[in-house]
């Protein structure tokens, strides 16, 4: 595939950026590299990107786009969201094709994680 004209870098703000790297390295194994004190670059992640520290959170509910994770295992997923300090704003619903969940991460921006297998029986 070209990389001409895709999707490259994504850049999302932060109100906590030490906070957000922690979370995103524990949770997904996201690799960091700061850039001064307001900006740090990850890769690791499937497509490379940043958070900028800002006093403003990417949320659905203003509009922002939203970022959806897929994961085999919806429940040790979340699990492990809540254990990093993530908050659950939509717990596991269905929908046709799947399930999902959404969650603020430490910085304050709102992500999901779906998955199209069944419930899983073992956490």
């Amino acid at each position: 595939m070209s990389k001409h004209e895709t999707i490259n870098y994504l850049e999302f703000p932060s109100r906590n950026l030490s906070a957000s790297k922690g979370f995103f390295s524990a949770v997904f194994g996201w690799t960091f590299t700061d850039y001064g004190p307001e900006y740090t670059a990850f890769s690791n992640a499937g497509v490379d990107g940043g958070f900028y520290a800002a006093d403003q959170a990417s949320s659905t509910a203003n509009g922002s786009v939203l970022v959806v994770f897929y994961s085999d295992n919806l429940e040790s997923t979340q699990g492990n969201v809540e254990a990093a300090g993530g908050l659950i704003v939509k717990p596991i619903f269905a929908f046709p094709g799947g399930r999902r969940f959404q969650f603020t991460e430490p910085g304050g921006n709102e992500f999901a994680v779906w998955t199209d297998r069944a419930l899983s029986t073992s956490l």
